[in-house]
């Protein structure tokens, strides 16, 4: 069996990325290896230093390059409102609506679950409402019960984003527990 070139290597990292299959991996390694050159150098050098600097915020966990990231660092965000996620990249999707503007708290799971600083965050910038941003599973609403009786003491409004049938999407392409929630969570024409 002959070894792997270098574009066979290439082909194989790039398809071990998040949505990136066999046809993608090889069309974005032609265009690095064969036709952009300088942006595939560019691309590596870029790649290098987020794995050197990118670390997860101390206290939301979000993404930064410092232990506090922007969010967390920006007193105009103080406005009572935190919205539990579950991934740091979560907190980057929701970002990009520029609609939420308070602070941000990632839990990942229960086992890795920080109560003490979440309590600290709730009581250090006045939180009134907490709502969670979860992707709607048996799994994350034990979560959201879990959390919610963990800081009942603190007198907090407890929310969750609203779920249901997304729009452009034929009744057949979605899950039961998303039809569930869209009839259940149905509004007065």
């Amino acid at each position: 069996m002959k070894e792997p070139t270098s574009f066979d290597v290439l082909v194989e990292c790039l398809q071990q990325l998040p949505s990136v299959g066999r046809k993608s991996a090889l069309r974005l390694a032609y265009a690095l290896a064969v036709e952009n050159k300088p942006l595939a150098a560019r691309l590596a050098h870029c790649i290098s230093g987020a794995v050197q600097n990118v670390l997860l915020c101390q206290e939301c966990g979000g993404v930064c390059e410092d232990e506090l990231c922007a969010i967390c660092s920006n007193p105009l965000r103080d406005n009572g409102e935190l919205c539990v996620v579950q991934h740091p990249k979560d907190i980057l999707t929701l970002e990009e609506t520029h609609f939420f503007e308070g602070r941000y708290f990632v839990v990942e799971s229960i086992d890795g679950f920080r109560l003490e600083v979440l309590r600290n965050i709730v009581q250090l910038h006045h939180v009134q409402e907490i709502i969670f941003a979860f992707t709607p599973s048996v799994a994350t609403d034990a979560l959201l019960l879990y959390v919610e009786d963990k800081l009942a003491d603190l007198a907090l409004f407890f929310t969750k984003i609203a779920q249901g049938v997304p729009s452009g999407v034929s009744l057949e392409n979605v899950d039961q527990i998303s039809l569930l929630r869209a009839f259940k969570g149905r509004k007065q024409l």
